[in-house]
């Protein structure tokens, strides 16, 4: 192989991106709307632990019922997790999101529950029709996530109102001669 060839990165990367002018506003979803954005997309991270550590990895999924579905097979981390957590079954955080890198908008929500092994026949064959894996191998195991937590955030350009903690509450931003001195 020649040097150049090693020297060239296999996909290219460009940090640099256009920043959108204007500041941003984080504006906290309530869950109901944080799952309807969660099910808009197919795609996202699930996090569990493994020897005590938290352990990401990247996977497609499905929304039945409320539920998180994802595509397992054996000798997976997540799956041998899964069995031996018995029946509440394994804490996992779910995270998915879209986000416009040139514009900085966008949304994130994540999922904290229980994740376990889908083991009645019926429920796995509904659950392997509904959802095809990404990866091209056998994944003959589906995992079942119950969210106990939601939460969502949404990016958006900030308007000029201050969002508060509760959710719809704004109130406008003061103007220069309004604000308090410390």
């Amino acid at each position: 192989m020649r040097d150049e060839q090693l020297r060239k990165p296999a996909m290219a990367c460009d940090n640099a991106l256009p920043i959108a002018p204007g500041p941003r506003q984080s504006i906290e979803l309530d869950s109901a709307e944080a799952l309807r954005l969660l099910g808009s997309v197919s795609f996202g991270r699930i996090v569990f632990t493994q020897h005590a550590l938290p352990t990401v990895r990247p996977v497609n999924h499905v929304l039945d019922d409320g539920d998180i579905v994802i595509r397992t097979h054996e000798g997976a981390s997540l799956t041998s997790r899964a069995r031996q957590a018995g029946a509440p079954g394994v804490v996992v955080a779910y995270e998915a999101d879209a986000i416009d890198p040139d514009k900085h908008i966008g949304w994130s929500v994540v999922v904290t529950g229980y994740a376990r092994l889908v083991t009645d026949a019926r429920d796995l064959a509904r659950c392997q029709n509904m959802l095809q894996p990404w990866v091209g191998r056998a994944m003959d195991y589906a995992v079942r996530i119950r969210p106990d937590l939601v939460t969502g955030v949404l990016l958006a350009p900030f308007d000029g109102t201050e969002v508060r903690s509760d959710p719809g509450m704004a109130a406008p931003a003061p103007q220069d001669d309004q604000r308090r001195a410390p």
